[in-house]
This record gives structure tokens, sequence and C-alpha cells, in this order.
């Protein structure tokens, strides 16, 4: 693996229980560095489950206890029963206490402005959707606003999966419904315009759930019912919408060392599949691995195409050659 530079920054993508995925990455990079993320990451940016890790690392806990929060976890706060079972004909499938006590218990009372207090300050950027201003939220630790939140609350508005869990504060839903379920470009505009950290001072590591493998199959999708769409969209949305991110950050932010990391699922696991733990961890352990060999994802590996130049017939005539050169002073 590549010395990363002076500064170094983090942002992990949603995907519910898949979050075991870069937890267990994350481990393996502690192990290797012999040092904490927090110790590391001095600005930490999280969407949905995503968040969960973000805020542990802002917060101070170690890779090897987050990961033992969704290991230990999963079961509880994914609990199924009949709400769970027939979640169409509720607002949303599981209860929130699960997961909220556990966060309490792990990321304690403080507020977001604590971590900016704090001796060094870790900056931190959360993703939330709010329904009712129709416009994606990002909670950050010195943002005046916003500093005052409960961390935990944070969390839970960035991690309130429509039909998954109930909104936070009656307009607060899942970060990723919008543009930034890969926070990528996010960490890099902090960065960049927020921090003031130069690019070619700064690391940003950008650690994906699984991407999940497209099974339709030709003339399938015909005969969907509607509700059978919405985890197809879903999916597709953010599988998209995460690459996307990282062309952004490729293209518009050059003098970063970027490096971003992902894994292909060879099924699809849902977000509130944690019978899946055991796979998860496989494939946390295959993302640890390429992390610490520096094989960065192929969504990096776009190349933008450009418009090729066509040539055009000389004009013959002086008042076509007059017209030609006016449109070209006008567009320079």
């Amino acid at each position: 693996m590549k010395p990363f530079r002076k500064n170094v920054a983090i942002a992990i993508d949603g995907g519910g229980i898949r979050g075991v995925i870069p937890a267990r990455a994350l481990m393996m990079l502690e192990e290797a560095l012999g040092q904490s993320c927090h110790d590391l990451f001095r600005l930490a940016a999280g969407t949905s489950t995503g968040s969960i890790l973000a805020a542990g690392i802002a917060h101070g806990l170690r890779a090897e206890q987050m990961y033992d929060l969704y290991v230990d976890l999963g079961n509880e706060v994914f609990r199924k029963t009949l709400r769970s079972r027939l979640w169409f004909a509720f607002n949303y499938r599981y209860p929130r206490e699960p997961l909220e006590a556990a966060l309490r218990k792990n990321l304690g009372g403080g507020n977001l402005g604590d971590l900016w207090k704090a001796t060094p300050p870790t900056d931190l950027v959360i993703t939330t959707f709010d329904v009712t201003e129709n416009r994606t939220r990002f909670l950050k630790p010195w943002k005046e606003e916003y500093v005052e939140w409960p961390l935990v609350q944070a969390v839970l508005a960035s991690a309130a999966a429509p039909t998954y869990f109930p909104m936070v504060g009656d307009h607060f839903i899942d970060g990723g419904v919008g543009s930034y379920n890969n926070p990528c470009y996010l960490a890099a505009y902090e960065i960049q315009y927020c921090l003031k950290w130069k690019l070619e001072e700064t690391t940003l590591i950008s650690l994906g759930t699984g991407r999940t493998p497209d099974e339709i199959k030709h003339g399938q999708a015909n005969k969907f019912l509607p509700i059978q769409w919405i985890s197809h969209l879903l999916d597709a949305f953010s599988h998209s919408a995460d690459d996307q991110q990282v062309h952004l950050v490729d293209t518009f932010f050059k003098k970063l060392d970027f490096r971003r990391f992902q894994v292909d699922l060879e099924t699809p696991i849902a977000l509130d599949q944690p019978e899946a733990i055991p796979e998860l961890m496989k494939y946390g352990e295959k993302l640890g691995t390429l992390l610490l060999n520096d094989s960065v994802d192929r969504a990096q590996s776009v190349v933008a195409s450009h418009p090729q130049k066509t040539s055009r017939r000389k004009p013959t005539t002086k008042s076509t050659s007059r017209r030609q050169t006016s449109k070209s002073e006008n567009h320079k």
C-alpha cells in the first residue's frame, strides 16, 4: 500500500447490514498500520450505515468495536416479525429502539459540536434527506445549525431508510435517498473548500458496501408488479449514483490522492439480511485485501470521452467566410 499523505480522510457508503464489509476492512487496516482509524482520519464522511462507521471513527471507536456492533446486533435490529413480513401495510418494518440503544451505548450522549472542540478536532459529514424541504442536509460538527445536534440523532437521521425504519423528527430519512449514498464527492468538497487542505497533501479513501449483481433476465421486468420494482430501482439508482460520485472526484479533484475500493457480490444481499453476516465477513476480508494492496475499483478506471473535432469544408464565398469568422469571434 502506498503511504498516505499528510492529511487523510475517509468516506463510507450506505448499505444496511452490509456495513459489516467496510467494518472488517477497517479492522485489517488498523492491524496493518498499528494505529486506530480515529488517529488516522481527521475527516470522516458517511451515509446511512456509513454514518454509523464515520461517527464511530470520529468518536474514537476502534474498528473491531464497530465490527462487533454489527455482528452482535444484526439479528436484534433486523428482527423478523409479522410487521416486517407485512411491511407494505405499515409505515416501517423495524422499530428504532434497538439501534438507538446500541448507538447511545457506543457513541455516548455528546453533540456533533463536541467533535470539533476535541483535541485534535475531527470533521464529520453525515447525510440525511429532509422530506419537508425536499433536499439533502449535510450535518457537520462546525456548522452552526447542527452544533447542538446529538451525535446519535444525526446517525439515526442518516440511517432511517424508508420502509425499514421510522423517520427521525418527522421529516428526516436515509441520506442515500438523494445522490449521496456514496459520499466521496462530499468528502472531496469538504477537503478543498471547507477544511482548505491542499489536495496534493491529502489522501481520500472511499469504501463501498458491495456492488449487487444484475440478475434481471431479458424480458423478466415486463412481468414485474409495482411492488417488485422497488428493490430493483433502489439498487439501480444507488449503484449508478455511487459510480458517478467516483467519476466526479476523479474529474474535479485531480491532485487528490483518491482511492476507491469496492467488492462485487456474487448474489444479492438485502439491507436487512443479518443471516448473511458470515458471508459479509468474507467480503470484508476481500475489501480489506484490496485496500492494503491498493487495488482500486474499476469505477476509477472510467475515462471520460470527448467529442471529436470534425472537419468542415472551407467557405466558397467571401460572405460565407465573414459569417464563419463572426460566429467564431462570438463563441470566443
